[in-house]
Order: C-alpha cells, then structure tokens, then sequence
C-alpha cells in the first residue's frame, strides 16, 4: 500500500503544528513534533535536544505578547522512513497585544529533516537559513 499521500499529510500537519506551538507556546507538546535528539539551528541559536528546543523558543519568543508563523511553498520528500521538509517562512512579532502594531517581521527558509517514530512523523533537524527582516 502506497503511504506516501498519508505521509504527505501527517508531515503537512506536523508543519503546523510547528507554528502553533510556537505561536501558542504549547512547549510542553514538544515531544509530539521533535525526535528527542533533535537539533535546531536558527537565529536565535543552536539547541540540541527537545528540553534545550524548547527553552530555546521560550527565550526567543518571551519578549513578545504575539508572534504568528505562517509557512508556505512546502516541498515534501519522503523515502520510506525519512523526509525532508523545505518550506518558507513569515514570521511576525507583536510586543503589546493591546496596540498588536508588528515590531518585528521576518522572512526565512524552513529545512526540515523528520524521521517516522512508533508515534509518527517527528522532525529531528531545523535548519534555518534568514531571507529578510523588517522592524
């Protein structure tokens, strides 16, 4: 039976759920979207494993009361249990929630590798290469 639609899918929506749990801070799902070894490069810095992620992005996105992720141009490739994930990526930063006036905006190219897990797709790598940024 051919999965890769399924597997298309199931990535697409670990995407997402990327974004969200950055954008909701949901650090304590860490565990539903990155390998436990993973390893994550980005601006902000280099972290290695879920604990070390997720303090990362707390840090990273403490000093702002909203942010909003928003991927597109998503390029999937599976080879049986593997999958890169390339994908562009507008970043927004709002610092006051009651004036929500963007103080921060950047663009950046998304390159994910994902491994399928016991519990399904979980992304092992984040590399992030900066595009563009605005304030």
């Amino acid at each position: 039976m051919d999965q890769l639609p399924a597997d298309r899918a199931e990535l697409t929506d670990l995407l997402a759920r990327q974004g969200l749990w950055l954008d909701e801070r949901r650090f304590d799902e860490t565990a539903s979207i990155f390998t436990e070894d993973a390893t994550v490069d980005t601006r902000g810095g280099r972290a290695e494993g879920r604990q070390a992620l997720a303090e990362q992005a707390h840090r990273n996105h403490a000093r702002f009361a909203r942010t909003q992720h928003v991927t597109s141009n998503v390029l999937i490739d599976v080879a049986g249990d593997r999958a890169t994930v390339r994908a562009n990526l507008i970043a927004t930063f709002v610092r006051d929630a009651a004036e929500p006036v963007p103080d921060l905006a950047i663009g950046e190219r998304y390159h994910f590798d994902a491994v399928r897990t016991a519990d399904g797709w979980r992304f092992s790598r984040v590399q992030v290469t900066p595009v563009w940024r605005s304030r």
